[in-house]
């Protein structure tokens, strides 16, 4: 048994030391670019951990969690490895091995990112969602939303049946999209009151049109997936001006960020201003909700005091006299 164990160990070990340069260089410049501007996007952000997993081909390598799991060997200060078990194509973020929150994410390769800037990017949006998962009781509140249906995988934040192909809610949801882009089209302040009271009135009635349990799975969806889009966005535009490593801005993939911050925006509501409900479904919460965290931005500059105080739902939020 000793040699069985023992060999395991040297097995591990040795596919551990295969972690690329170019994945070790991305990982670092991650901790080194949320250092510097996740504060600048959220109060107090940089209290929230980021452990993260990269999965690669053959293994997965774990850095900042405080207490990795008996099968992971340590490889080198604060990373730790392990054949891989996870897709090499997942981006998510859940407890994988209990409180805190991981980010599991595949190389920038594989991912939809495809290379090094845009996948810092998305580590931010992932990054977010650790502070979601996060405030106090999150897990608790997202159960006590009778939702689930007796699922304990958490698929079902994936496949509730939302009524995205009913009339009424491919009908309301259409008109609050285009007028939720023309309020961010408009540079007048009294035209933009005007149209983003209008969309509020909208809103309001659009969500009422729901079953409770629908509206509830709807807010939660905005306020997770929404917001983080929103946060990705942001992310990329504040690092706009940040400087990065020669090692990062050496990798063949390497895009300057502040190139990458001209497009994050646009990107986003070009595909909001195509998106209809009815065929996306799901995918529809992460334009629509990123674009109303821009118009609250505007209509009420203190909101993101207020999104921590109202968890799994963004509907407070509007509530601006």
């Amino acid at each position: 048994m000793r040699r069985i164990l023992a060999f395991l160990l040297l097995t591990i070990t040795a596919v551990a030391q295969q972690l690329p340069r170019e994945d070790a260089v991305r990982i670092a410049e991650f901790y080194r670019l949320a250092e510097q501007i996740q504060d600048r996007i959220w109060p107090n952000w940089s209290k929230t951990p980021a452990p993260l997993l990269l999965v690669t081909d053959k293994a997965e390598f774990l850095t900042h969690y405080p207490a990795p799991p008996k099968d992971f060997t340590k490889v080198a200060e604060d990373l730790y490895a392990r054949p891989r078990q996870f897709d090499t194509h997942l981006l998510a973020t859940f407890p994988a091995f209990g409180p805190p929150a991981i980010i599991v994410i595949g190389q920038a390769q594989n991912t939809d990112a495809k290379s090094s800037t845009p996948w810092l990017i998305t580590l931010m949006h992932e990054h977010f969602h650790q502070l979601q998962d996060g405030q106090p009781g999150y897990f608790e509140a997202v159960e006590q939303l009778g939702l689930s249906g007796g699922d304990r995988t958490g698929m079902w934040m994936l496949n509730y049946p939302f009524p995205y192909e009913g009339p009424e809610v491919v009908t309301s949801f259409s008109k609050l999209r285009d007028l939720l882009l023309n309020s961010l089209a408009t540079s007048d302040p009294k035209d933009f009151r005007k149209i983003a009271a209008e969309y509020v009135m909208l809103r309001k009635k659009a969500l009422v049109q729901l079953s409770p349990n629908d509206h509830k799975y709807l807010s939660l969806q905005l306020w997770q997936e929404g917001i983080a889009r929103y946060t990705q966005i942001k992310a990329a535009e504040t690092a706009a001006s940040y400087q990065p490593t020669v090692d990062f801005a050496a990798l063949p993939d390497y895009e300057p960020f502040a190139a990458y911050a001209k497009r994050a925006r646009t990107e986003t509501l070009d595909e909001l201003r195509k998106a209809d409900i009815g065929k996306l479904k799901r995918v529809f919460v992460y334009s629509f909700g990123a674009a109303e965290g821009m118009l609250l931005d505007r209509l009420n500059p203190e909101w993101k005091t207020e999104y921590v105080k109202h968890p799994l739902s963004t509907d407070a939020l509007f509530d601006v006299k």
